[in-house]
């Protein structure tokens, strides 16, 4: 990656997370970044293509996280734990402003755009891979764990901005630990009749 390249993709991923993608404008990545019009559309020929770059960029270096996580010798258990953990320690962050893919997705909605696709292809890649962590474990049902495990994971991250980070991320440690220990076969998810648990008595909600 050229000097100019890497200082663009850092400046606009900079703004893009603090600001959002579409109220940060070319003309502002220009002037923070200090390069030519010529030279930003030399390396990227849209603002799209530096949105994505800004994913891509996301994506390697959480790609990166969990590759370095399973390659330590841990327990699957402990590397699941791991992945929570670097989670949580990003919800704490002083310049946490949510998840970056969850964001770009709510400003890039059509499911054509190249954006919202490279959402896509990220949070496939990381369901993936949490099933696989959780098949290893040798424990039963591993893909409700691992969705169940991304919605903890996303509520956390949306909720880390609106609530107390450290209550946030407590609530999804617990959480992760509880896909870890507790989880059976034998357990049925019970039928629903308008949202109620119909085996439930009618007072508990």
């Amino acid at each position: 990656m050229s000097e100019a390249r890497a200082r663009l993709l850092s400046t606009a991923s900079r703004l893009f997370y603090a600001e959002g993608l579409h109220s940060v404008g070319i003309d502002r990545i220009i002037a923070t970044a200090g390069v030519t019009r010529a030279t930003l559309y030399r390396h990227f020929p849209s603002k799209d293509d530096l949105v994505v770059a800004y994913l891509t960029q996301g994506d390697e270096a959480i790609r990166s996280r969990v590759s370095a996580a399973r390659t330590e010798g841990a327990s699957t258990d402990d590397v699941i734990r791991a992945v929570a953990a670097a989670i949580a320690d990003d919800i704490q962050s002083p310049s946490f402003r949510g998840c970056a893919f969850l964001n770009a997705a709510a400003e890039y909605p059509d499911p054509a755009h190249p954006v919202h696709q490279a959402v896509i292809r990220h949070r496939e890649w990381f369901l993936t891979t949490i099933v696989e962590l959780f098949s290893e474990t040798g424990k039963p049902d591993p893909e409700p764990a691992a969705r169940h495990f991304v919605m903890l994971r996303d509520g956390a991250m949306s909720a880390g901005c609106l609530a107390d980070p450290a209550l946030v991320c407590e609530t999804f440690l617990r959480g992760t630990e509880g896909l870890l220990t507790y989880r059976s076969r034998n357990r049925q998810i019970p039928e629903l009749e308008n949202g109620r648990d119909v085996d439930q008595p009618s007072g508990i909600r």
